[in-house]
């Protein structure tokens, strides 16, 4: 097919008859790019580069440890209310639950005859005072007054201090608060739930998803290409298409026993909290080869009659339509075993118009 529009033909000497005589070599000279098309094109030198490689591995979105807590209860009871549920944005200090709890009944108790005790404390130690100021009593029954006012004290301190601890108020009943601003990334509670004292599991647990890890698992066999800080690029079947960015910021040099894998973590920044903790991943981690190899942008080579074409440029009325060896393409850049030399300038935009217009 020819692009008049694009490409101007200008005769060689001779008629048109002539024409079938000559070498196709000699036929590509009678091309000429026009002003248009050169604006249209883009020319990309040939050059010798350090090779690379790339690992595909497997692995799964993971909340950020450090910034997840786990909410226990610090009582058994009743469950009476259950306020968040799993996925929901909470705040510092928001219910979560609420808890009937005879435990809390009992703090309550003790607060009450820990003031009670205090003020008769106080009024033993008033009157003892007025006694030994009025010479009726001695000095030692004051000391031992002061002590019973002083042993009230601390008990009364140490149950408010239990308070402020379980965060109780004036019921009998304990509000599970969330510890941190966060999602709820796991839920361990129902309504009507009996909480034994004892009670070893987890609430709720909370997350906070600014930034999340991607763990995979690392072949055996490639260890040895895994480095702390590698540029990772990471896929989501939820995202097709979008490709995430972030680096290898731990290796775990430990092995599965049973797949003999190693896990890598790499740390995302999630913007608008869009990787989930549980999502599946495919990582691409890129790595030094060894040796270079002339490269050349993977967009400019065209794939034809099983074999890969690229356009020399050799000036506006010489382009070269060259096969060329392909040793690996990688992202946007491909290794060319054979075919090009260094320096050499391809076309690497709009390529297409003229390989279909030299080659029809």
């Amino acid at each position: 097919m020819k692009y008049p529009v694009l490409l101007l033909v200008i005769g060689l000497a001779g008629t048109v008859g002539c024409q079938s005589s000559e070498k196709p070599a000699e036929e590509a000279q009678a091309f000429m790019l026009s002003d248009t098309m050169m604006h249209r094109i883009v020319l990309d030198s040939v050059a010798d580069e350090p090779i690379r490689n790339e690992l595909m591995l497997v692995g799964k979105i993971v909340a950020d440890e450090s910034k997840v807590i786990e909410v226990f209860p610090l009582v058994g009871g009743n469950v009476e209310e259950v306020n968040a549920e799993l996925g929901d944005y909470v705040r510092k200090g928001q219910s979560l639950a609420l808890i009937r709890s005879g435990e809390v009944a009992d703090f309550e108790r003790q607060m009450i005859q820990a003031q009670a005790d205090l003020l008769v404390a106080q009024k033993n130690l008033k009157s003892t005072q007025e006694l030994f100021e009025s010479k009726l009593a001695p000095e030692r029954e004051v000391n031992s007054a002061q002590k019973e006012v002083d042993n009230a004290q601390a008990e009364l301190n140490r149950i408010k201090e239990v308070f402020r601890i379980y965060g109780l108020g004036k019921t009998s009943s304990y509000v599970v608060k969330s510890p941190i601003d966060g999602f709820v990334i796991q839920k361990k509670i129902n309504r009507e739930m009996q909480l034994r004292s004892d009670h070893s599991e987890s609430l709720f647990t909370i997350g906070q998803l600014s930034d999340v890890w991607v763990l995979a698992n690392v072949n055996e066999s490639d260890i040895g290409q895994v480095k702390l800080g590698m540029e990772a690029q990471i896929g989501i079947l939820s995202y097709p298409g979008e490709v995430f960015h972030g680096k290898v910021d731990k290796v775990f040099n430990v092995l599965d026993p049973e797949t003999k894998a190693m896990t890598v973590r790499i740390r995302l920044q999630n913007a608008g909290y869009k990787l989930k903790p549980g999502m599946h991943a495919t990582v691409k981690l890129q790595f030094l080869e060894g040796g270079s190899m002339l490269a050349i942008p993977s967009r400019a080579i065209i794939f034809e009659r099983s074999k890969h074409w690229v356009m020399v440029f050799h000036s506006r009325s010489n382009v070269e339509t060259r096969p060329i060896e392909v040793y690996r393409s990688l992202g946007d850049r491909a290794y060319i075993r054979e075919g090009l030399k260094a320096g050499e300038r391809i076309i690497s935009k709009n390529q297409l118009l003229i390989y279909d217009a030299l080659n029809d």
